[in-house]
């Protein structure tokens, strides 16, 4: 450096140094307020799309078994984040995720699942696109993250149930069902009734003993069910269904018949004594079903004789549930038969001769009009609309009958073991009897 002195002093001049310094921090300083901005952006994006996914999964809850089903759902997405949504932010762009909501059925809450919706709580999970100001520098122009809540739905007393079971006994139900263990078709069916009853609420849960009964009701009952059987009978006969005697059986009616009678029994709550007992035995309904025990020689005959027609039996069961149903109770009609309606004209009154399938369809249809859910239960019912529902133009197959009265699609069983292959139900993959 000696020899050149002027390079020297330029090197030993240190002024500026800071300047260059400082633009480096600059430089960072800059940087680390675009990272704060994205992040801030970020952070806000998170709490608007947790917020909004709670409150869609509060106002789910709220609404679980409300009305005829699917309320939940729909409260649930309108008042999730998407546009046009309750907590839409026109600032994010929210959706719900695929498959979502979700209604559930929790083991753990202590909150009945009967209803419309088979549910005591609901899951919701959205999604957010968030869209970055400085991130594109660094090729990353958004983000897109989710966020899940579950909710609960309202526990208190348990959801009270009106139901009518509507049976076959025309001597078809007399055949064997060799996935029944040979039994008939009337035994297995009564034997599905028990397995119904032994699910069903005669009271709350929380009491050991649902109390002293009067007219075959116990105090609060929660599920009371009463019993319509086709072919009608006459009155007198009807006790000879449930009084262990097994002497003799009913007398069948004409269904022109000026009184012909449906109802076996009317809605009742003894079938057990708790939520946690068996089938009581001393129950007319019980008994009427094959429940009664030994020394208790009764159930349900198919006596037949006068061809199959079941609207009037289906009208008869919703003017029950109108008359002696409670105001504050869910009315539900269960109908099990192979939905073949084709009784002869000499057992018909004139005006209902024909179309016999297509005005079961027109009774199931008041009856979900009504606010009732009409359940349908397809057993050994024909897919051939060439071999069933004779009387009916244009013509129908009595599994397509059975389909079209269920109040909705998830309403149709069919028994594909015992009764045909043939009939199916898209909604419902359960094909045993006793199972549905």
């Amino acid at each position: 450096m000696t020899r050149f002195p002027k390079l020297n002093r330029f090197t030993a001049d240190e002024r500026g140094a800071v300047a260059i310094m400082l633009v480096f921090w600059m430089l960072g300083m800059t940087g680390f307020c675009c990272l704060v901005v994205d992040f801030g952006q970020v952070f806000m994006a998170k709490r608007v799309l947790q917020s909004s996914t709670e409150s869609a999964a509060l106002a789910g809850a709220a609404n679980i078994n409300v009305g005829s089903g699917g309320t939940a759902i729909s409260m649930a997405t309108s008042y999730g984040g998407a546009t046009g949504g309750k907590n839409a932010d026109p600032r994010f762009s929210i959706a719900m995720a695929s498959g979502y909501p979700q209604l559930k059925c929790f083991t753990n809450t202590g909150v009945s699942c009967l209803g419309p919706d088979s549910a005591n709580g609901i899951v919701v999970r959205q999604t957010i696109t968030v869209p970055l100001v400085f991130g594109k520098l660094f090729g990353v122009s958004n983000v897109t993250f989710s966020a899940t809540a579950t909710a609960s739905g309202r526990g208190g007393g348990q959801q009270l149930l009106d139901v009518m079971l509507v049976l076959d006994t025309t001597q078809s139900m007399n055949n064997a069902d060799s996935s029944c263990s040979g039994a008939t078709r009337l035994a297995c069916a009564e034997a599905g009734v028990q397995a119904m009853l032994g699910s069903l609420q005669p009271c709350s849960a929380s009491l050991s003993n649902c109390g002293t009964v009067t007219n075959g009701n116990v105090a609060n009952a929660v599920a009371e069910v009463g019993l319509m059987v086709f072919p009608p009978v006459t009155a007198p006969s009807v006790s000879t269904e449930y009084d262990c005697s097994g002497t003799s059986q009913p007398t069948v009616s004409k269904y022109s018949a000026p009184s012909p009678v449906y109802q076996i029994l009317a809605l009742s709550s003894d079938y057990r004594t708790s939520a946690t007992a068996s089938l009581s035995t001393s129950s007319n309904l019980v008994r009427a079903v094959g429940g009664g025990g030994s020394g208790c020689n009764v159930g349900l005959t198919a006596v037949g004789g006068v061809g199959t027609f079941y609207a009037d039996a289906i009208t008869a069961a919703q003017n029950a549930l109108n008359t002696n149903g409670r105001a504050n109770a869910t009315k539900v009609i269960v109908f099990l038969g192979d939905g073949d309606a084709s009784a002869s004209s000499q057992n018909m009154t004139s005006t209902k001769v024909n179309n016999q399938c297509r005005q079961a369809i027109t009774a199931a249809a008041a009856a979900t009009a009504a606010g009732t859910r009409v359940y349908t239960i397809a057993y050994g019912a024909s897919n051939s609309a060439s071999s069933s529902c004779s009387t009916d133009s244009p013509s129908i197959s009595a599994c397509a009958t059975l389909q079209q009265m269920a109040s909705d699609s998830t309403k149709f069983f069919s028994d594909t073991l015992g009764g045909t292959s043939a009939c199916g139900s898209s909604a419902n993959s359960v094909s045993a009897l006793t199972s549905i």
